[in-house]
Order: C-alpha cells, then sequence, then structure tokens
C-alpha cells in the first residue's frame, strides 16, 4: 500500500533527524541507511558517546560523522551529503529537514523538541510515549493547524493497534477488546513443574525468576476451566512474585484508548496471565464466559506459554465480533482462535519491531504528508498514579518504572488541588506531602514546576474542552 502511495507524490526522497538515541533510534538509523526513500542527516544527543554508539551499532560508524556546534556548520556539512552530530537539538529546527523523531523517552524534553518542530514547520514523529500520553492531542491539534504531521509511530505496541483496530472497523467488525502482550513473558515448564520469568519474547532470562508448582497448580495453567475468572485470579496469585505489569504497559495502552475511543474495563487494566489461545475466551463479556463487564475494551495480557511454543513477543491484538453469524464462522474457521461460545475471535500480530518498522511513519509524514496512528485522537483517559509503598514528604517521584507508584488508567480531569495528576507530569516532582499506601496522587500533593512546557500545553489542552 505505501508504495503506491508514494508513486502518487512527486517527491521521492525524505529527510529526518533523531532526537534521542536509544534502543529505539539506533534501529531507525540502521534501517535508514538501506531506505533510499529515507535520509536521517542528523542525530541529536547531549550525550556525545551515546551518538557514537548509535552510530557504531546502525552500521555507518562514528568516524563517518560531522560534529557541530551552530546551524551553519550543520546546514554545510547536509549539503555535502554528511551525516550530522549534534549535542544542542535546538539546531534542527533551523535546517531544512522534513521530519523530526523525538526518542528522547523524557516528558519534558519530549514536549518542547515536539512544540518547536511544529512551530518550525517539520513534522513531527512521537516516539516518546511520555509526552503523547499526557498532551498527544493538543500536539495534533497543533500540527494540523501548522499544516505539519505529528503521529505515533509504527513499531511501538500503541501504533501497531491502533492500525489493527482501524484495519478491523474498516471491515465492519466490531473490536470487543484490543490490547498487548507484556514483553515479559512467563515460561510454563511442564515437566519440572515451575514457571519461569523470560524478557524479550522467551529469548533471553531477564532474571533468574521461577516459581514451582504443585500438580494442582499445573492443573490451572494448563486451561481455564469453567470459572474463567477465578482461574485467572489464582494465576495472578501463584505467580505474584514474578515481574508484574509496569506503568509504561499502561502509557501505551493510553495513548491507543484516546485514538480508538476504546475503554479500560478496570482502571488497573485486568493484566490477565493468558495462552494465546485463551485471549478470545477470556477477553470477552461475562454472559459470553468471560471476564469483562462491557464491550469495547483495552487492554494488556501477561503470555504464558510452553517452552517449545511461540509467545507474543510483545505483540498487539484485537477479540473481534462478525454481526453477520455466517461472517463469524468464517472467522472461526479461518486461521483465527474463537471462544467455546464461537461468539469472538482472535486477531492477533505476534511482533512489534520498534525502530526497525518505524521508516514507514517517516515516510508516510515526509512524503505524502500522512499519520500512520489513528486520525481520532481525544484525551478521554489519563493515566495516574497510586503509591505503591507510604510516600514522605519531600520524596522526587520517578517515571512509570518507579516501584513506588503503581499505575492506573482513569477518565481525564482538569486541572484541580483533588484531581490525579498524570503520570509524567509527576515525573521529577517533590511530593509536599506525605502520601499514604494506597492514594492517588493529586495536583495539591506535588510541587509544581516554574516553568515546564509539558504542564503549559496540558493547561492549553484542558481549555479546548
Amino acid at each position: 500500500m505505501f508504495r503506491e502511495i508514494f508513486k502518487m507524490v512527486e517527491k521521492k526522497k525524505t529527510t529526518a533527524a533523531l532526537i534521542g538515541t536509544g534502543h529505539f533510534g539506533i534501529a531507525v538509523i540502521a534501517q535508514s541507511l538501506v531506505t533510499p526513500e529515507l535520509d536521517i542527516v542528523a542525530i541529536a544527543d547531549k550525550n556525545i558517546d551515546a551518538i557514537r554508539n548509535a552510530a557504531e551499532k546502525s552500521g555507518f560508524g562514528s568516524d563517518a560523522l560531522v560534529y557541530a556546534n551552530s546551524v551553519q556548520e550543520a546546514k554545510d556539512a547536509i549539503s555535502e551529503g554528511r551525516k550530522v552530530a549534534l549535542t544542542d537539538p535546538d539546531i534542527l529546527f533551523s535546517l531544512d529537514i522534513d521530519t523530526i523523531v523525538e526518542g528522547t523517552g523524557n516528558p519534558e524534553a519530549g514536549a518542547r523538541h515536539a512544540l518547536k518542530a511544529i512551530e518550525s514547520g517539520k513534522n513531527i514523529v512521537m516516539v516518546s510515549k511520555e509526552t503523547d500520553s499526557v498532551v498527544g492531542p493538543y500536539l495534533r491539534y497543533l500540527a494540523d493547524r501548522k499544516g505539519v504531521v505529528c503521529t505515533p509511530v509504527d513499531g511501538d505496541q500503541h501504533g501497531a493497534l491502533m492500525q489493527l483496530v482501524e484495519w478491523a472497523r474498516l471491515i465492519g467488525l466490531e473490536v470487543v477488546a484490543a490490547g498487548k502482550s507484556r514483553d515479559a513473558e512467563f515460561i510454563y515448564d511442564r515437566k519440572n513443574k515451575k514457571v519461569i520469568l523470560y524478557s524479550d519474547g522467551g529469548i533471553t532470562i531477564k532474571e533468574t525468576k521461577e516459581v514451582k508448582l504443585s500438580d494442582d497448580e499445573c492443573a490451572l495453567m494448563e486451561e481455564l476451566g469453567n470459572d474463567v475468572e477465578k482461574t485467572l485470579s489464582l494465576r495472578k496469585k501463584i505467580l505474584s512474585s514474578l515481574d508484574e505489569r509496569g506503568g509504561f504497559d499502561l502509557c501505551e495502552m493510553v495513548i491507543a484508548a484516546n485514538s480508538t475511543g476504546l475503554k479500560p474495563d478496570v482502571p488497573a487494566l485486568h493484566d490477565a496471565i493468558l495462552k494465546t489461545s485463551e485471549i478470545p475466551s477470556a477477553l470477552c463479556v461475562k454472559d459470553e464466559g468471560g471476564i469483562l463487564s462491557s464491550r469495547g475494551v483495552i487492554e494488556v495480557v501477561t503470555n504464558i506459554h510452553e517452552v517449545n511454543e511461540a509467545g507474543l513477543g510483545g505483540g498487539v491484538f484485537v477479540v473481534v465480533h462478525a454481526e453477520n453469524p455466517y461472517s463469524q464462522m468464517i472467522l472461526n474457521t479461518k486461521g483465527c482462535i474463537s471462544n467455546p461460545e464461537g461468539t469472538v475471535a482472535l486477531v492477533y500480530k505476534p511482533y512489534h519491531l520498534c525502530g526497525v518498522e518505524a521508516g514507514t511513519t517517516l515516510m508516510a509524514a515526509g512524503l505524502s504528508g500522512m499519520i500512520t496512528g489513528s486520525e481520532r485522537y481525544s484525551q478521554d483517559y489519563d493515566i495516574v498514579q497510586e503509591a505503591a509503598v507510604d510516600l514522605k514528604k519531600g520524596d522526587v517521584m520517578g517515571n512509570d518504572h518507579d516501584e513506588r507508584l503503581h499505575t492506573l488508567m482513569v477518565k481525564a480531569t482538569r486541572k484541580a488541588p483533588s484531581s490525579a495528576i498524570p503520570a509524567h507530569m509527576l515525573n521529577g516532582r517533590k511530593l509536599k506531602c506525605d502520601v499514604k499506601k494506597g492514594e492517588v496522587i493529586t495536583y495539591s500533593m506535588v510541587e509544581e514546576p516554574v516553568d515546564s512546557t509539558l504542564w503549559k500545553l496540558r493547561a492549553l489542552q484542558e481549555e479546548m474542552k
């Protein structure tokens, strides 16, 4: 499809610059080297060693970089066909570049860079989901007014999920549930009666964590049985010492929810421990044998599978229903896994390839002015933080990897003393009072920053409602 679209536009090559040289960004650079239509002309990171590392790992080598300290130096290098390394990202906004890729993962920096990119007439591709989860709709609004693109990125889970949901709806299917599988997966070892925690889809062991099982507990891992809710509750209790879902899992899903109109069934999401084949049996409504209290929900699952089985690889899925019984029969018999009642079927993508896939978004934005996410974008929901332990006045809050915090997805509210503060507006903020375990952190509990682009954009976004 993309090839045919790109044939219809006059422009045959697009330029982009990357801010942030993490895991995602390195793959973006690497794939651009074998993509004739895409040229990453500049890489910005405050850490020069990180830029060198990205250059080496992506394959063109740090010796090929030109280090620039001014706009003119950068322009000269790009005009010579060289790749520019910058420790000052602000230089990028004065260069003749089609698209900026924001990949810092820092919510405040992401907001500032996105705003500057839009103001300078450049497309902005948001790898930084932390920023997107708080002010994504307003950035989209600003980009539309400026006539540029603001889009999520192919390769990350929320971007992949949006496309899967849109595809299902386009062909007339009802999306009963949609979501992602966590990167961390549980491996069930039947022979040795244990479950082991793996990361990266079972390729490497994250930690030496395992749970020994009794015969009865093994039986619970084998099948859901007649009482699905009870089985899933017991699985979670038995495997509670293994890795639980993180706030970052909900960060991606709140963007997907706000882009698709899907909603959380419960604030923490169910995060059920499921085999791939069990997903449609569990993620359907209770009247059909599942655990959901309503239709059209956003979810996260922890995939469990045996050693010799493929996992979900942090992929994405939709549980769909066809209004016509004959169409549903086709879904159920032509490769999709269905629930026992045959009312819903599972369609899934068992991978997300991060920066390896991102080039389609950069080319779509730069060559044809297209977004690769959903057209709809409204801040219907926020992720917020609940204290997982007692917190003290003066404590500085971390990001969505902070183990002191437990993340919830709730309806978005306007700023007020008693309103829950969006999770990534909390990053780096100091508490003004003690917070008891189980309390949701509100605006009144934290010190407000003196000058924050993220907080200002959020205020402007709330004025739009």
